[in-house]
């Protein structure tokens, strides 16, 4: 009689899997990051001080950036915001549990959003501001080259879809969050919808003969006419920089010896600065509470 061969309890158990290799560190992109994160702690610290930057001089607009509205966001410097971008994007490059394709794709959408964002705020500063600020710039350089790496030394199967798709399901959340943040920044939120008020002060400054000299970069131009919100198309505003920051003030605006933006002149006398319109209603004998009281 034969005997039946007992098999091993372990014959029959699967085989354990093999462990991933561990990814590399992405030394290059670590690199990349680290000199992001000098960068923008850099302008985060000069943006918290207070201190002037050490890459522009008097007439380099970096002040200007630096106290517009798009230099911060709920009440942090923006370059505070990307030392945060460029700390996750060291963080993950140094991740060695993820996959290179799923690590490749963490650090190729980060990389889009803060590439997005810089080129944005670097327009803005162009178009609205006409300044450049060199650090911002060297921030945006990084990112670039950020995203040229990526490109070049990325994995054989990513992104892991099709291009068109991969791309247009990256983009579309990108220009989400840049159009959030122009509609936030811009002040389209917060300016004062026109009132009866507003709009009689204003028409009653023009009448009055007060004139409010500014220039299109200037912040605090734009500060003062928040103030009246869509009743500051009838203040008796006098453009003095049409060409821009850094070239010669018009012949109008020299004469009447305006040397700062905003500059009111009311009954001969200069007043600097931002302006509040109760104290505008009373250098200019407007009666503020009356107007109010008939809206």
């Amino acid at each position: 009689m034969t005997r039946k061969k007992k098999r091993s309890p372990h014959r029959d158990r699967p085989a354990a899997p093999t462990p991933r290799p561990a990814t590399p560190p992405d030394k290059v992109m670590l690199a990349l990051a680290v000199l992001g994160l000098l960068i923008t702690g850099y302008l985060a610290w000069t943006a918290g001080s207070g201190s002037p930057s050490a890459f522009c001089g008097a007439d380099g607009g970096c002040d200007a950036i630096q106290r517009s509205g798009w230099s911060t966001l709920l009440g942090l410097p923006m370059a505070l915001w990307g030392f945060g971008l460029y700390a996750v994007v060291a963080w993950v490059s140094l991740s060695r549990k993820a996959s290179p394709l799923l690590r490749w794709q963490r650090q190729w959408r980060l990389v889009l959003l803060g590439l997005a964002i810089s080129v944005y705020l670097t327009g803005v500063g162009a178009v609205v501001l006409d300044a450049f600020c060199i650090g911002c710039l060297a921030s945006l350089a990084v990112l670039a080259a950020m995203f040229g790496w990526l490109q070049l030394r990325r994995p054989v199967s990513a992104p892991g879809q099709p291009w068109k798709r991969w791309w247009a399901v990256q983009a579309l959340p990108v220009l989400l969050v840049v159009a959030v943040l122009h509609v936030h920044q811009s002040g389209l939120l917060h300016q004062r919808p026109e009132s009866r008020r507003a709009a009689a002060l204003a028409q009653h400054l023009s009448d009055y003969g007060a004139k409010f000299y500014g220039a299109s970069w200037c912040v605090e131009c734009r500060q003062q006419k928040r103030r009246f919100g869509h009743a500051a198309d009838r203040l008796p505003y006098v453009e003095c920089s049409p060409g821009g920051r850094n070239t010669p003030m018009t012949s109008t605006c020299a004469a009447a010896g305006v040397t700062v933006f905003p500059t009111w002149v009311i009954d001969g006398i200069q007043h600097n600065g931002v302006i509040e319109p109760q104290q505008l209603a009373v250098l200019t004998r407007f009666d503020w509470d009356r107007a109010g009281a008939a809206e």
